[in-house]
């Protein structure tokens, strides 16, 4: 932790930092129980399509899939998840186009985001398992 909080090339709030690990600790969890985190941040994506905001007063900074992820996130650990910043999470990752109707980037990200193939939540491995029941118990994976 010194170390980090020394580091000039990281922002050296420690509250943020034993967040970091700790979601990282958390990503961990996920990935045992569902196969990835992927299956689980897919699994709130928009269940339709919005329409193209026109102008920027149309843009949204949450939606309710953006809060539920967030909510579902905190619930597992996360933290420094709140639906503006998983929002924004989720535009940098194609689950929400938020491109104005006319910017010349709204096509190709919507042409990207017809190409992903969505995870599914997997199953978990013998390790997973193992992990996942030391981390309940407040073992350190290994």
């Amino acid at each position: 932790m010194r170390r980090l909080l020394a580091d000039p090339g990281i922002v050296r709030h420690r509250g943020k930092i034993e967040a970091t690990i700790e979601n990282a600790r958390a990503v961990l969890r996920v990935r045992d129980e569902l196969g990835s985190f992927a299956a689980l941040v897919w699994s709130f994506a928009p269940a339709r399509r919005r329409g193209a905001p026109r102008r920027l007063a149309d843009l949204a900074s949450t939606t309710p899939e953006s809060e539920a992820l967030s909510r579902e996130l905190r619930r597992r650990g996360f933290r420094f998840v709140g639906p503006t910043t998983v929002h924004a999470a989720m535009q940098a990752c194609g689950l929400v186009n938020d491109h104005l109707a006319r910017c010349h980037a709204r096509p190709g990200c919507a042409a990207e985001r017809a190409a992903v193939t969505v995870p599914a939540p997997g199953r978990t491995t013998r390790a997973g398992r193992k992990r996942a029941r030391d981390s309940r118990r407040g073992s350190t994976p290994g």
